[in-house]
């Protein structure tokens, strides 16, 4: 009965009559939705004050960067302005060049200065021709198998490369042409074809295909010449094995620009070009 009436007496432990007034002792001061809301209601003024202040200054230093950005623009279109006078007076030097050699040139080697130009690509040249248009296979597949045309690093078969462009160029020279473009860049005697990744370059620039060569000479001859030839039935095969699509087709006139950057490195005159009782040394340009 003692033990009844014991727990009878005590039905709470004093643990938890400990903690129960503990709890309400501490419920005297804010409640804590009311303590959330200031703090919540501080971080936003917080905020706002950062921001009000980062704005302030935005606003102070706006005149300060608009005043630079016109001096940029200014000094742009200064540097601008001076290198299009420096772009004109190298063209009318090079045109003042120009005119000088071909009047040494006419004095001294008479009509064939312009066909030396003409044939070395110095001058723009139009005439009767050939236009080879040359493309990479509508679907392209890659191979692991390896082969001939893998050999130079290119993975796709079905794409056109750099020795496929020199073979096609060396046959129509072989087969006639008088002269030669690639994609509007005129071919000399110092061109290169070369290739930079998947890229095929021209005196070290890009091309995109379709790939367009021009060349002059007699239209219909030099296309059967070059279809006949070991080069032109290299270009049938890639067609038929690899599916690049190839055309050719004689033109009535096809024009080449000039070669874009020509230098002559050397030069010693011939000596009967000079003296006509002379004897030619057999020595010219390089």
């Amino acid at each position: 009965m003692s033990l009844l009436t014991n727990v009878m007496d005590h039905s709470l432990d004093d643990g938890y009559a400990e903690a129960a007034a503990r709890r309400a002792e501490g419920g005297k001061g804010l409640p804590s939705t009311l303590r959330a809301k200031l703090g919540l209601a501080a971080a936003l003024l917080l905020a706002a004050a950062v921001v009000t202040l980062g704005a302030a200054q935005a606003r102070i230093a706006a005149p300060t960067l608009a005043k630079e950005r016109e001096q940029l623009i200014d000094r742009i279109e200064t540097e601008t302005s001076a290198a299009d006078t420096l772009q004109k007076n190298v063209d009318t030097l090079r045109d003042a060049v120009g005119t000088k050699q071909r009047d040494v040139l006419e004095k001294h080697g008479g009509d064939s200065a312009e066909l030396v130009s003409l044939l070395a690509g110095a001058t723009p040249a139009r005439g009767p021709g050939v236009k080879i248009v040359v493309d990479d296979a509508k679907q392209t597949k890659q191979s692991g198998a390896g082969g001939p045309r893998e050999s130079s690093g290119f993975s796709d078969t079905g794409r056109v490369r750099d020795r496929d462009m020199q073979r096609i160029v060396n046959g129509l020279w072989q087969s006639g042409a008088e002269a030669i473009a690639v994609n509007g860049q005129r071919l000399t005697a110092l061109s290169a074809i070369r290739a930079a990744g998947d890229a095929i370059l021209v005196d070290n620039r890009p091309l995109v295909p379709p790939y367009t060569v021009l060349a002059i000479g007699d239209g219909q001859r030099l296309s059967t010449a070059f279809q006949d030839s070991a080069d032109g039935q290299y270009l049938h095969v890639l067609q038929q094995s690899y599916g690049v699509r190839a055309s050719i087709s004689a033109e009535g006139e096809v024009r080449l620009p000039a070669a874009p950057s020509l230098l002559v490195r050397t030069a010693q005159p011939q000596g009967g070009g000079a003296d006509k009782r002379g004897t030619d040394t057999g020595k010219g340009t390089s």
